[in-house]
């Protein structure tokens, strides 16, 4: 079986390099990612929707964040279900083009989403004597921004600096990472910067100051017997972290490949090698709100409040991420 060719060469698509049932793995796997992206990302949202109060300056960043993570698994995941199912790519030119934009922005959210949760994190805790204050219109503020930053990135091969097309073994589609001109190199060279190692080295740093603050603050609550708000800032660093850590165990594969197309532009990279980076990086929606559910109670109690239709009746916890402590109470404005 061969996977059709497109008139437009720049869209051709190989010979398939699966039998029929690699394929069909691939389909069965991407069904199930699917699902669990599609429901637990479902589930944030409707939480957050229907318990408002829920909505400050933290969480509107993560309801930001499971709504592209939503999209990546509804425009990438549920789409490669299908064309896996059929053995390629047989939705046209355009329908590739608009794939390929679709998860490459909003993975590009996604990852900014963290990054400016990292960052707000870092100036609550690590700036005290700042003055500052994070509140929703901040936030707000701040979401408006990563997503226009991340379209400009995502529009840019749509107008002509790189370009969108099959990848792997050709039923799923992305950036033009296999094209050898310069216009293409150009681009992935300032995209890897921009889009990948700036977020990673702000994560890092931000985080890194904030695990030791939040030591400091906790050992001068423990001092003071602030045994429940102590559990709460442990819990908050944890959940942060643990979407951090899962979000680039997904990603930095395809990270990898794309860094070393960019260095060495001449590599040959086999398409089954290059397509396992890719399809784990569609996995990446399903981790953040299982995280979520585990590590918060509140949140844990109105999703099973949700999920039993109402007969389960939630006991009222602790707050929703963060206990005000002595060095951050006054910046944190849930407004």
């Amino acid at each position: 079986m061969e996977i059709i060719t497109t008139t437009n060469t720049a869209m051709t698509v190989q010979p398939t390099i699966f039998p029929r049932v690699g394929y069909s793995i691939l389909s069965y796997l991407m069904f199930i990612n699917t699902l669990f992206s599609v429901f637990n990302n479902l589930l944030v949202i409707a939480v957050m929707l229907k318990n408002l109060h829920f909505l400050n300056a933290m969480n509107v960043i993560i309801l930001s964040l499971a709504v592209s993570d939503l999209m990546i698994a509804t425009c990438g995941s549920a789409i490669v279900t299908i064309t896996n199912y059929q053995g390629s790519f047989f939705l046209g030119d355009a329908f590739c083009v608009f794939q390929g934009f679709a998860v490459n922005y909003f993975g590009l959210v996604s990852l900014c989403t963290l990054t400016l949760l990292a960052y707000e994190q870092y100036n609550v805790i690590c700036k005290p004597m700042a003055g500052f204050k994070l509140n929703v219109h901040r936030s707000c503020q701040g979401l408006l921004f990563v997503w226009l930053y991340c379209l400009f990135w995502a529009v840019a091969p749509l107008l002509g600096w790189s370009s969108y097309g099959p990848e792997g073994v050709q039923t799923s589609c992305s950036l033009g990472w296999e094209v050898r001109s310069w216009n293409n190199y150009s681009y992935l060279i300032f995209y890897t910067l921009m889009c990948f190692i700036l977020p990673t080295a702000v994560i890092v740093y931000c985080y890194s100051n904030v695990l030791v603050s939040m030591r400091k603050i906790n050992k001068s609550i423990e001092l003071q017997g602030g045994k429940n708000c102590l559990e709460d800032n442990e819990h908050m660093v944890r959940m942060v972290l643990a979407m951090i850590i899962a979000f680039f165990i997904c990603w930095l594969p395809y990270t990898t490949i794309s860094v070393v197309v960019v260095v060495d532009p001449e590599i040959y990279i086999p398409p089954l090698v290059a397509t396992m980076p890719m399809y784990f990086a569609k996995t990446s929606p399903v981790y953040n709100p299982i995280i979520y559910f585990l590590t918060n109670k509140r949140f844990r109690e109105s999703s099973l409040e949700i999920l039993s239709c109402g007969r389960y009746v939630p006991r009222h916890t602790g707050g929703l991420m963060m206990c005000s402590t002595q060095r951050s109470q006054s910046r944190i404005n849930p407004v």
